[in-house]
């Protein structure tokens, strides 16, 4: 039986335990596979057969619209958070709170509205632009502030809009 190695290349994973079974993503874009923060890429499947050779596209998923209203309530418990969170650490961050949590809120703000549609769409984009803009603005404690933001939002985003959509509307 042989063991299962599995060599990355690019794009393409080959399995040696399934020499048949071949895994291709859909998606080469950058984007979609390295700054999703629960990444799971879509996948062709090729199975061979000594007289055929079969490939099937795994179906793709629509994620749904982004829906304002959800994106509202989330950016204003998102802002909340900050606002408790940060001050508690006024020696990175001095007199710079009000200003940081504005910038972080309308970054996430922006992008709920325009971009998150559910689990499996919450990018680590605007979690940068956070840190990049607090930085570019030379105000303190860029990198601190996008990591409380983002820990924030890996805990709540998705379950939160799990919630949203499930009738449970806050």
């Amino acid at each position: 039986m042989a063991s299962a190695i599995s060599v990355i290349s690019s794009s393409i994973l080959l399995s040696s335990s399934s020499p048949s079974l071949y895994h291709i993503p859909i998606s080469n874009s950058l984007s979609s596979m390295s700054t999703c923060l629960s990444p799971k890429p879509f996948t062709h499947t090729i199975t061979r057969n000594p007289k055929t050779l079969i490939c099937k596209a795994a179906a793709e998923y629509k994620f749904p619209d982004p829906i304002p209203e959800f994106a509202d309530a989330e950016t204003e418990k998102f802002r909340d958070h900050l606002l408790k969170k940060l001050p508690k650490k006024k020696d990175v961050y001095g007199d710079s709170i009000e200003e940081i949590v504005g910038i972080c809120t309308e970054i996430l703000n922006d992008f709920l509205h325009a971009e998150y549609g559910g689990p499996g769409t919450l990018l680590v984009v605007p979690f940068i632009d956070m840190a990049d803009t607090i930085n570019d603005r030379g105000l303190p404690g860029g990198p601190q502030a996008a990591r409380a933001a983002v820990k924030w939002a890996q805990s709540h985003i998705d379950n939160d809009w799990k919630e949203w959509n499930s009738g449970k509307k806050k």
